[in-house]
């Protein structure tokens, strides 16, 4: 197709400046229309080491392979084996949180679309074994709950990692087998990696962390999170064009490169529906579905997800209307302007469809901020919110846990005034403004949660 074509000359041309003007170590992207498929990639996977990127490296693809752990459960419905109105504890009867009430509540689909209610940043090492989940599912015994379950939307790792541990159940084997036995194979992929152990018999990425804020990034500590979380996305790896292969399966109502089905067209729609809305926040999504996460732009609705490891960054886009799909993978650097310079202009290019503008801080403090100051935490940090002699709103994380031992730094920064109860960063984080809503009342006049695509409860005044 000309478009396509046009596209391929365009990143074979500029992918490389735009890796170097962005500080990326790596990137590799693939884009389909219909069936046509180009892939290019630049720059390296480990600056230690110097090993080029090629469009067959892999990278990890993180929280992307929620979607995949969707389309698991997906088939498992298909086969009348699960329920998603039933109470997970149908299926894995060990599962519990610290909430009785919520125990016995929450259902799969509350978990597929995150509004299970549990605080759901919970990275639990539980070993590298086939067991790893099982052990990992008793862990949530005293997380605690921010809300009654259904009532609202809270990105939830946990919950998918319980997830993984139904399809085990039902399956009879362990999570990674169960990618390759359902998803790999139907899909005839030849470049995907379940675990480090498949990955390293290929071109692999390394994540790079910036460990101070002017600093080029250096290569991370370690490859993956906990195998553990592996159904959340610790794990899964694989080159964009096999990314596109699950893709075109979906944008195909379930059909497969050989023509047999791998998934119905009634759950590949059910995937699709609106089950959460979100508050404002800037490039995330307007909803969620079972695994999708939807954005409503003006031209036509699309679906997709990102994802995040140690250092290594996705962005997965697909348009059912125009059959379009993008895949880009990093390894490091500013990855969300690299993001919006590529996936724009792939969008723009062949779908008709224009990124909004990342949000921008307002020069106003809104005029009474008491109902915003306090203090908020989650498993991952504590977060103060504060006002300075001078009316100025400040916002203080101070990381602990997973993402402390990593590396990950505290961080004081200044909020301005965005829309209604969001306020938003006035210098940026990770190369943008990050939004930051404050949603619920405590019945004291103050906001119960900070939200920021997760829910952080208020602990203190």
């Amino acid at each position: 197709m000309a478009k396509l074509d046009e596209i391929g000359a365009w990143l074979q041309k500029h992918l490389p400046a735009l890796i170097k003007e962005h500080q990326v170590p790596g990137a590799a992207i693939a884009v389909s229309v219909g069936d046509e498929v180009i892939d290019y990639a630049a720059g390296v996977l480990n600056t230690a080491t110097g090993v080029e990127a090629t469009p067959d490296s892999l990278f990890q693809i993180g929280s992307i392979t929620k979607v995949w752990t969707a389309t698991l459960i997906m088939q498992l419905v298909d086969e009348g084996a699960v329920d998603l109105d039933a109470p997970v504890r149908t299926y894995v009867p060990e599962f519990r949180v610290a909430d009785a009430d919520a125990t016995e509540a929450i259902t799969v689909r509350q978990l597929l679309c995150h509004t299970s209610g549990f605080e759901g940043d919970i990275f639990t090492d539980t070993g590298v074994g086939d067991d790893c989940i099982e052990k990992y599912v008793p862990t949530l015994a005293a997380v605690p709950q921010l809300f009654t379950p259904g009532t609202m939307f809270s990105y939830n790792n946990a919950g998918y990692s319980v997830l993984g541990r139904v399809i085990e159940v039902l399956r009879g084997k362990p999570y990674d087998q169960c990618l390759r036995d359902h998803l790999f194979t139907p899909l005839g992929l030849t470049h995907a990696a379940a675990n480090p152990y498949d990955a390293i018999r290929y071109r692999a990425a390394l994540g790079h962390l910036q460990t101070k804020p002017d600093s080029a990034p250096e290569p991370a500590p370690v490859w993956s999170l906990a195998r553990s979380n592996a159904a959340a996305g610790s794990m899964l790896a694989m080159r964009p064009r096999d990314l596109l292969t699950f893709a075109r399966m979906h944008l195909r109502n379930g059909i497969g490169p050989d023509g047999s089905p791998v998934l119905s067209p009634a759950s590949i729609a059910a995937m699709r529906e609106r089950q959460a809305d979100l508050p404002y926040l800037g490039m995330m999504g307007d909803s969620w579905g079972l695994g999708w996460e939807i954005f409503d732009f003006p031209e036509t609705t699309v679906i997709g997800h990102d994802g995040g490891t140690i250092g290594q960054s996705s962005f997965f886009r697909a348009v059912p209307e125009h059959d379009v799909a993008v895949a880009l993978f990093t390894n490091g650097g500013d990855v969300m302007q690299l993001y919006l310079a590529i996936v724009g202009k792939v969008l723009a290019e062949v779908a008709n469809v224009t990124l909004p503008p990342l949000p921008t801080p307002g020069a106003a403090t809104p005029a009474d901020v008491s109902r915003y100051l306090g203090t908020y935490s989650s498993d991952v940090a504590d977060v103060e919110i504060s006002q300075d002699d001078e009316g100025r709103v400040w916002m203080h994380r101070r990381m602990k846990g997973v993402h402390a031992e990593l590396g990950h730094v505290d961080e004081k920064i200044e909020l301005t005034s965005l829309q209604g109860d969001t306020l938003i960063t006035k210098t940026p984080i990770h190369g943008i403004h990050m939004p930051h809503a404050f949603v619920g009342d405590d019945g004291q006049g103050h906001a119960l949660f900070l939200h920021s695509g997760r829910a952080d409860k208020r602990v203190g005044a």
